[in-house]
Parts: C-alpha cells; structure tokens; sequence
C-alpha cells in the first residue's frame, strides 16, 4: 500500500483530499508561492497528526503544516511538486473561559474571529487583532507569531500563550498544556514554537491568555500634521494615558485616497486632510476611569501647539468601527490598484519619521514615481511599506529584489527588522541570509536539524533546509 492509499484508509474520504482536488489549499494567499502536493491531510485529532507524520517521516515525504493560509511570506503550502499539507482546520474546538486564571484552551484550527465571538459576553477577550481574523487559525498565528494592532500594549503571540500541544517530525507529541505563566523549568520551548512557521512541528492545541474586556473605552482618529507630529502625539498618550492605551496605528493620506476610491462605502469622517492620520484607542477594565476626559485633555494640548489639525472621537461602537475600517481597508485598497510589493518593516518607533523619509529618497531613487503607501502599528514601529507603480505602469521592472534588499538593509541600519511581523516564510529566506548574521543563521540552522534531523518537515522556510527526497 502507497503512502496515499495509507492517508486515505487513516483519515477517510473527508480526511484526505488528493492532489487533483486541493486547489483550495495549494498556493499561498498572496497565489506567489505554492507547488502541487500529494494531498492534503486534514485529522481530526492528535492521534491522527502524529500517525500522518510517522507515516510520511518512514518514506522521507515533506510535510507542510497549514492553518488559514493567510501568510504573506509563503509558509503554509509546499515549494516542491509532491509534499504532504497538514491541515488543522477540523481540530477547532474552543473550550470554556477559566475566569479564575484567565485563560482558555484551544484547538489549532480555531479561527481567530470565532474565538472573538465566542468570548463575547464572558468578561474577558483575546486581545490579538489582525485584518484577516475572519481566517486566520490559531495554528498558524502562534506558528507565524502574529502581531497585529494590539500588540505594543499585549505582546505578540508569543506572550498570549501559556502552554502548547505539539506533535515532532517523527510523530511523537510534546505535551506542554500548562496553565499557569511562571513556569521556569528550563529552555521555555513553549516560545520556540512561536514564530517557528512549521519547522519544528505541528501545534495542535494551546493555552492562550485572556485579558478582561473593557467597560470604558474610547477611540479617536486623528489628522496629524506629518510624521514627526504623528511620533509627538503618541508620547503624550504614552505619557498621560500608558496603562490604558490598546492601539496606536497610523496610515497616510495616499493609503487614504486608495481606499476611498477602490473601496465602496467607505467614508472620511474629518474636514481635513493631511499627509498622515493616527488612530488612537485606550480602554479600562472600570467605568470610574475617565478615559474620555484623560484624552480630551491630550488632544486639546495637541491641537493647541498645531500637531493635531483635526480629529474626533468615536461617539458609538458603530463610530469606532467606522474608524477602524479606514485603518484595515488599506492593504485592499492597494491592491485593487493592481501590482503593490509588500514589505513587511520595523524600526525604534521614535525613528519612524526619519525612516519614512530615507526610505521614500530609497525608493524614488530605484523607481521615479513609484507611489508608497506606508501604514501599521505606531506604537511599537513596525510599518507596512507597500508600494504601487508609477501610474501608468503595470509593474516594477524587474527591481522587486532591489527594494526589498534596499529596504531591508535601511531597516537593520536602524536597529529594526526587514521582516517585522509577517515571518520570513519561503519570500524572505535569502534576504535573512544577507542581513543577519552569520552566526545567527547558522544556531537558527542547527535548531531546525535538533528537531527533524531529515529536514523534511516544511523545507525551505525559514532556513534553506532541502529535504532529502521528494515524493513522485
């Protein structure tokens, strides 16, 4: 019996899906990276991951991991014609809040937007939010050690997980399921999971981190007078409002225009515009905190010296998520503009003025008239830093490995990272090669073999690890 015919009797007709039906699961979200595997697996249990991987590890057959397949960098699906994907979208339970701790147990093929949902109502929340949450698993958040708008004042993933179920290459499963956060019993292997992008084994449940949901929040969008004004405004926030604040994010009036104009019912609440906008929200656990009247003050004293030149509250949650829906309407805006290369950025955030305008004197220097449109996470640095063609060009001319290096190596010159929230997947393993450090290339390498000594679980991310034999 083939390996196929073995995968099929373990999983059954739902469990196993051949290579002439996986069309739905064999290219990358961005459709950039992605060759046809022998099939994707889809367990429904621990039991049946790490009999996938024994049966695949006997035959050197590459295994992919794969949650929602929202990666940017190409992760989740196979680089060549004939690995296996492990999909966890069946292993999706959600169990109940523990209020006492403050925690919650979850299969990693929960979507993170279901899990929003179903914490709706308890008292607390998962405080991870990113634009594809509608897809995205749990699996692949902690694998990619997802960012996203909350996490200056949450942490990345890597700091909302507690404790992990993990099966290995050779199918064996670590069972680190532990619910309490001081837990110093040597190497925190918890975290080596996070933001491993599949390379060292498959997660399979986690314990997360709740926090409890705000009583008082509020949210302000506002109109800044450039990006030197936008890093101020936000040390006034930090400074009279630091516990409260959950989000600092930034666009600039050319992501703006894109949006308005690619995407339909989308509306601009202020009178003015200006080259770059923040939105601001903060949020408290009691109805005595007077949040709203903490960042009237701040914004009266930013409009007053002239780095806020126009701005308003949120007066309802149907306000705030108008606010909100400028902000995450970005990206698709973009790219209903047609060709965008996409760079993933971070930088000390007092820095992200300066880097803007070194960066823009880059990018015109390769390309004139190429049209940038840079967005993220103010509070911690980390900037989206797309670009579109000059108009009336439909690409790049071939120079999308320039910017991307160009950009990269401006990034690390600040002390930040060219590859900032998004993972270095299969898109940014060269790139990582020429700018880190050869020794840290080289641990990071010797990490991938102490856990699949074949290198055949996900090759080629990360590190370029070949496997050693391809099935035909």
């Amino acid at each position: 019996m083939n390996l196929e015919d073995k995968l099929a009797s373990l999983l059954g007709g739902q469990g196993w899906i051949g290579a002439a039906d996986s069309a739905a699961w064999h290219r990358d979200w961005l459709n950039k990276f992605g060759e046809l595997p022998l099939g994707v697996a889809r367990p429904m249990s621990i039991a049946e991951v790490s009999e996938v991987l024994k049966l695949c590890a006997a035959v050197e057959v590459p295994v992919v991991p794969q949650g929602g397949n929202t990666s940017l960098a190409g992760a989740a699906v196979v680089g060549s014609k004939g690995g296996v994907i492990l999909s966890l979208s069946r292993m999706d339970k959600i169990g109940e809040v523990d209020k006492a701790g403050g925690t919650i147990t979850v299969g990693a093929g929960a979507v993170l937007a279901n899990l929003h949902e179903q914490l709706d109502g308890s008292g607390f929340m998962f405080p991870l939010h990113i634009g594809a949450e509608g897809s995205a698993q749990i699996g692949g958040l902690i694998g990619t050690n997802a960012g996203g708008s909350h996490a200056f004042r949450h942490g990345m993933m890597q700091d909302l997980v507690l404790g992990l179920e993990v099966v290995l290459p050779d199918g064996t499963v670590w069972e680190g399921m532990r619910r309490v956060q001081k837990d110093n019993a040597g190497y925190q292997l918890r975290k080596l999971f996070c933001g491993a992008e599949g390379t060292l084994g498959v997660v399979t449940r986690a314990v997360l981190k709740l926090v409890p949901t705000p009583i008082a929040e509020t949210t302000c969008l506002l109109a800044v007078r450039d990006m030197a004004a936008a890093i101020e405004v936000a040390a006034q926030c930090r400074a009279k409002a630091g516990e409260f604040l959950s989000a600092l994010e930034f666009f600039s009036d050319v992501g703006l225009d894109m949006a308005l104009i690619n995407i339909p019912d989308l509306s601009f609440p202020l009178q003015q515009r200006s080259p770059f906008y923040i939105l601001v929200e903060a949020g408290a656990g009691s109805p005595q905190v007077p949040i709203e009247a903490i960042f009237s003050e701040i914004l009266e004293y930013c409009f007053s010296i002239g780095l806020v030149v126009d701005g308003a509250i949120a007066m309802s949650k149907a306000q705030r998520n108008a606010f909100w829906r400028i902000r995450e309407e970005q990206p698709e805006g973009q790219r209903r503009e047609g060709a965008q290369l996409k760079h993933d950025l971070s930088v000390p955030p007092q820095l992200l003025a300066d880097f803007l305008e070194r960066a823009s004197s880059e990018c015109q220097t390769i390309l004139d008239g190429v049209r940038i449109n840079p967005f993220g996470h103010l509070g911690d640095g980390n900037v989206h830093y797309n670009l579109s063609p000059p108009l009336g060009e439909k690409g790049f001319f071939g120079l999308e490995e320039t910017f991307a290096l160009r950009l990269g190596w401006l990034a690390t010159e600040m002390g930040g990272s060219f590859a900032a929230e998004h993972g270095l997947g299969r898109a940014k393993v060269a790139l990582a090669d020429q700018l880190r450090d050869p020794l840290e290339r080289a641990l990071m390498a010797r990490l991938k073999s102490a856990f699949d000594e074949k290198g055949n679980f996900n090759p080629g991310v990360i590190v370029a690890t070949p496997s050693r034999r391809v099935h035909k």
